[in-house]
């Protein structure tokens, strides 16, 4: 197989396009002699003689012409990711490294980042943890912000600002198959009768659903205990229980074959933006704090 040397190619597309060799070698800024020994040395590798002589210039032969055709389609090509490579390195890259502790709800966490994900060459960068890891990343600014169910601890050397930039009821849902026999008693009685899944025991939601069990009089038999509400979610849909999900976040569950809405529960759901000096006139962040204002607006 012939390797193409484009250097040597790039020489014959000159000298073609000027018509001479002479005319060529002025504009590249180099002898005729060595111009004319890389044009002979293409011509020898393809086996094809690319020029003939015509006058005091030369002209392409038939073998030339299919060879100026093809140089002429790669070096437009260069010269256009040239230009798309300058527009690339222009363009202003919108990275947003954003933390999410183990616990809070991702379906709502999908739902709140909606306005982010509009912004123009974004580049979003998702980690998970648990809060206190994550909050000490975000101080040493390792992250833009962190959204979580609580707000940043009282201590005044993290120099943290939080804000609750969400607040919806918990509903529950369920699949379809395990729903059926429980809808014919009334919600929240029927979840002594079901399967339930719950988030895992160091989450906020979990102590709030546990005092609200209480209150209720319920002794639900808790089938899965999971840190990931989508997570959670997809079990559910095969069966295993019935789960609760913040309002907010169930707008994702749409997408899930066979859950159905069970009940709302007196519980709200708290999401906190928690950012650090530095970070607050981010765009992302400037747009999950407009989340809460389109809310109540709405309502």
């Amino acid at each position: 197989m012939t390797l193409l040397n484009y250097r040597h190619l790039y020489y014959f597309w000159v000298v073609a396009r000027e018509g001479g060799f002479s005319r060529a070698a002025e504009r590249l800024g180099m002898a005729v002699q060595t111009v004319s020994v890389q044009v002979r040395d293409l011509e020898s590798a393809l086996g094809h003689q690319l020029l003939k002589p015509a006058g005091r210039g030369v002209r392409l032969t038939e073998a030339g012409q299919t060879a100026y055709r093809r140089a002429e389609e790669i070096f437009q090509l260069g010269t256009t990711l040239i230009e798309e490579l300058s527009q690339a390195a222009a363009r202003r890259v919108v990275r947003f490294s954003l933390g999410l502790p183990d616990g809070v709800s991702k379906l709502a966490v999908h739902r709140l980042l909606e306005p982010v994900l509009q912004l123009p060459d974004l580049r979003l960068l998702c980690h998970e943890g648990e809060f206190d890891q994550l909050i000490g990343e975000l101080a040493l600014h390792q992250l833009d912000a962190v959204i979580a169910s609580q707000p940043a601890p009282s201590n005044p050397n993290l120099r943290l600002y939080s804000q609750r930039v969400a607040s919806s009821p918990i509903h529950w849902y369920g699949p379809e198959s395990l729903l059926r026999a429980a809808l014919a008693v009334d919600f929240p009685a029927s979840l002594n009768k079901l399967p339930v899944l719950m988030p895992t025991a160091h989450t906020p939601l979990r102590h709030a659903l546990e005092r609200w069990f209480e209150s209720e009089h319920l002794h639900p038999a808790i089938a899965g205990e999971f840190e990931d509400s989508a997570l959670m979610s997809l079990f559910a849909a095969q069966g295993m229980g019935v789960f609760p999900v913040s309002a907010l976040g169930a707008e994702d569950l749409r997408s899930v074959r066979g859950l159905r809405f069970l009940g709302e529960t007196r519980l709200g759901e708290d999401l906190f933006l928690i950012v650090t000096r530095r970070a607050r006139q981010h765009p992302a962040v400037l747009r999950i704090q407009s989340f809460e204002a389109t809310q109540a607006g709405g309502s």
